[in-house]
């Protein structure tokens, strides 16, 4: 995904562990905006320090502090051994593969880790969290590979990666430039850490790499929501269709939250539309479902998205770490926080509802350039035959729908014992985020085709104005992208139509011509 970051690391959000939002996570992760901690998140940090310090001392028994782990649980580890075993886990759980996540990725994994540690249940050293603040805003970002979470004792295999750099292992890009751990501390004038007891696992043991990916996932698919909107009322009206399905009191009938907005949506859009005017008295009772039930089909998807928000935003303000350290009553407690059950059924909902939107955008494609269905000119181009017009377009949104179908299986439901059957339910919610993610790809390019099939089939009705809201996303389509009268390069123009799909320009032109848009 394609998503240009600009620094503004004179800008920061202040975190304190509860009132995280996604706007902010975006922000961070996309506008190079950095974080600061709150006065208030330093008092708990340095409280639960004390007490892991103090229990260090005395001997106390605490998983991952003075004892292995997972499996490796039962070994007590000596004083003089604690620190070693810090440094340890972090190389001993760098086992990824496959490709690089993305620098928006890490960066909201290194964000939304350092609002998790400000609820001051993790026992780390302040120094240390302030560390990856630091991290994250002098811009360097960690290489972490996509591949090796299970999702069960947190993203273990992620946030190791990710913590390497702390300690001047790894490697991180700097400037986009890739280099060692250690040369990108010291580019930066940061000198690596000593770990002290407790402090690896508790890097490493959280939610925070399926959870980035969730929260942009979701951001994106917000978006999306709309221009769904946007793409089937252009549609509607170059096929021709009737604004009577979209009466209020329909959906008033069935009042799902999300149909009702659609409905509401497409109505506003169309308003005053020639088109659609133009054939007021024709002879057809009731238009093709991708039409008529485009409201219950978008509005199913944003009542799927609202579920998926409210886990989201509840993750991104939870203690994922094992043990929990509690500065108020003096206690830690093993608990199972790090489990990804919640995030893998959200992640796969997420992309089920997301893929739908693309199912029903290639439908419309399709009558859009078929002839027998829309009554234009074969794939919405003049002199076809010499020219091909949109036909490969309509071949390249079925290819994506159709891995989308694939990718939409749910990772959730796999489940494969690891660490000797000490964690014997994994819940795959990092495998199910990383789907998600690539299903939202897909689907901005299956609605970015839909616009533009839609604003050249608007070209093709010279006589009839479009409505107050199609219109207004014609021309700023139309300032990137020519009319096609012949054929050039495709995947210009498309890409042209997902970058204004992506920025919000599209959506912000409609909404200055008919108001908001639900």
């Amino acid at each position: 995904m394609t998503h240009k970051m600009t620094h503004k690391m004179t800008d920061k959000i202040v975190l304190n562990g509860e009132k995280f939002q996604l706007e902010e996570v975006v922000a961070i992760a996309r506008q190079g905006v950095g974080v600061a901690i709150s006065v208030e998140s330093e008092a708990r940090i340095r409280k639960a320090r004390q007490l892991v310090d103090r229990w260090v001392k005395e001997g106390v028994r605490i998983y991952g502090v003075t004892t292995g782990f997972g499996a490796l649980s039962d070994v007590t580890i000596s004083l003089e051994d604690t620190k070693k075993l810090q440094r340890k886990i972090l190389l001993s759980h760098s086992a990824g593969m496959g490709n690089n996540a993305a620098d928006d990725v890490v960066r909201a994994m290194m964000a939304l880790r350092i609002n998790d540690f400000c609820r001051g249940n993790s026992g780390l050293r302040l120094e240390t969290i302030e560390k990856l603040a630091q991290l994250l805003n002098t811009g360097i970002i960690p290489v972490v590979p996509e591949k090796g979470s299970v999702g069960a004792s947190g993203d273990l295999v992620p946030m190791a990666h990710l913590s390497l750099v702390l300690i001047g292992e790894g490697e991180a890009f700097v400037d986009g430039v890739r280099m060692t751990g250690a040369k990108a501390l010291a580019k930066k004038g940061i000198s690596p850490l000593e770990l002290e007891a407790g402090e690896g696992l508790a890097l490493i043991n959280g939610t925070q790499f399926m959870i980035a990916l969730g929260c942009l996932a979701l951001h994106d698919a917000l978006n999306l929501c709309k221009h769904a909107d946007i793409a089937a009322s252009i549609s509607l009206e170059t096929l021709m269709g009737t604004r009577a399905a979209f009466d209020p009191r329909i959906h008033r009938a069935r009042p799902h939250i999300g149909q009702m907005k659609a409905a509401r949506n497409m109505l506003k859009m169309t308003e005053n539309s020639g088109i659609i005017s133009s054939h007021r008295d024709c002879s057809q009772v009731q238009d093709a479902y991708t039409l008529r039930c485009s409201p219950q089909v978008h509005g199913a998807s944003w009542d799927a998205f609202a579920y998926v928000d409210r886990v989201i935003r509840v993750e991104m303000n939870s203690s994922t770490e094992n043990p929990l350290i509690f500065p108020e009553s003096e206690e830690f407690i093993s608990g199972g926080n790090f489990h990804g059950q919640p995030l893998a059924l959200a992640c796969d909902f997420l992309g089920i509802a997301i893929a739908e939107l693309a199912n029903i955008s290639e439908r419309r494609i399709e009558r859009l350039v078929n002839p027998q269905l829309s009554g234009l000119p074969a794939f919405l181009v003049e002199d076809g035959g010499l020219n091909s017009g949109f036909m490969i377009a309509q071949y390249a949104a079925a290819s994506l729908v159709s891995e989308n179908k694939v990718l939409a299986h749910p990772a959730s439901v796999d489940s494969i014992p690891t660490s000797a059957n000490k964690e014997d339910h994994v819940s795959m919610g990092a495998f199910a985020a990383r789907k998600c993610r690539n299903i939202v790809e897909n689907t901005e390019e299956v609605i970015a085709i839909e616009l533009l099939c839609g604003a050249q089939a608007i070209d093709l009705f010279t006589n009839f104005k479009a409505g107050d809201g199609t219109l207004a996303a014609y021309e700023v389509i139309r300032k990137k992208v020519d009319y096609r009268k012949e054929d050039r390069l495709l995947s210009t123009d498309i890409a042209k139509v997902k970058a204004l799909l992506q920025d919000g320009s599209i959506v912000n032109a409609v909404e200055a011509a008919v108001g908001t848009l639900y």
